[in-house]
């Protein structure tokens, strides 16, 4: 699992700022719900087939594209490799496929359509970041490399996976283009069930591009998180992100869910200390999580933007499907 430190007492993963909430509070949530409004379905279009690969040169306009999927799954696409993020297919982010949350929606790109895929990061072990079929599927016809927070390569294992890095916070590893995956802290935490909570490490990721890249400038993808010091931390080790892409969704009732979701106050707040150039929003209008409508953080997030004097054009949402080519 690894040695001990500031986030594992050899038996357990942490956060920086330690969790203050438990069991009595998720039953006052539970017993007090406020859910929003969110459809039973939406029909829709998915998106055009994304490019093969996009350049390797960093000196043209064109060397970063990211295409919107849905949640936090994202396809990256840069310096010739193709990445994907937490990328769930399935109907439900649930163990089974007959109960639990599901998806308003079709995946903004159909799983057919997907380029060829290198790389795939997944952040930790909710069923709405680790999809076990997904994952699977993604084996047998791409054979990707896979890496992902400690503790978790025995379930991917368990597929079949063995092109496979587990990191810890702060650890970095090479990929084939150059590049450089720097696996960062989050403030979240772990479980498939009741039984395993916080065994395995939650995580974010950095793609610091190829060495002599004209217009060096990492990729920040924050997945699943609440607004946390880490942040900062980020913003120290990395001072000139291209681009990040951070959690707007699954945020109310703020009381209870602020510590592992960011709002999109917090959302806004944290594009602000990371520094960074553009942000894309991210986990929202896919699965109804907790008690925020489908609209709420995207109407939610346009106020956050207009009290900062920030726009779109500086925090950006995608379409589902929506390929964007990055300035």
């Amino acid at each position: 699992m690894g040695q001990n430190s500031d986030h594992f007492d050899g038996r357990k993963f942490h956060n920086i700022n330690p969790r203050q909430q438990g069991f009595p509070d998720l039953l006052r949530w539970m017993l007090s719900r406020q859910r929003g409004k969110w459809p039973k379905w939406r029909e829709t279009q998915p998106g055009p087939r994304p490019p093969e690969r996009v350049p390797g040169n960093d000196d043209r306009e064109d060397s970063l594209r990211i295409t919107f999927v849905n949640h936090t799954t994202f396809l990256i696409q840069t310096h010739g490799m193709n990445l994907l993020t937490d990328p769930v297919w399935s109907k439900r982010a649930s163990p089974v496929q007959w109960a639990g949350p599901a998806r308003v929606r079709a995946p903004g790109i159909r799983f057919e359509d997907l380029p060829a895929i290198d790389v795939v990061l997944l952040s930790h072990d909710h069923y709405d970041h680790m999809d076990l079929a997904t994952l699977r599927r993604l084996h047998s016809e791409h054979d990707p490399l896979y890496f992902t927070g400690l503790g978790n390569g025995r379930r991917l294992r368990k597929l079949g996976i063995e092109r496979l890095t587990e990191m810890d916070w702060w650890q970095e590893a090479g990929l084939p283009n150059g590049a450089r995956l720097v696996c960062v802290p989050a403030q979240h935490f772990s479980g498939r069930t009741p039984f395993d909570r916080d065994t395995t490490l939650w995580c974010g990721f950095v793609l610091v591009p190829p060495p002599g890249s004209a217009n060096s400038g990492a990729i920040y993808f924050a997945a699943d998180t609440g607004f946390g010091p880490h942040f900062e931390m980020i913003a120290k080790k990395f001072s000139n992100l291209r681009l990040s892409i951070l959690p707007i969704g699954a945020f109310r009732p703020e009381w209870f869910m602020g510590e592992v979701h960011c709002s999109p106050h917090e959302a806004v707040k944290a594009h602000k200390v990371l520094g960074t150039r553009l942000s894309v929003a991210s986990h929202f209008g896919t699965f109804p999580l907790a008690d925020d409508g489908e609209e709420e953080p995207l109407q939610r997030l346009a106020e956050a933007l207009q009290e900062e004097g920030l726009t779109s054009k500086d925090f950006r949402v995608l379409n589902f499907g929506e390929g964007w080519t990055v300035p």
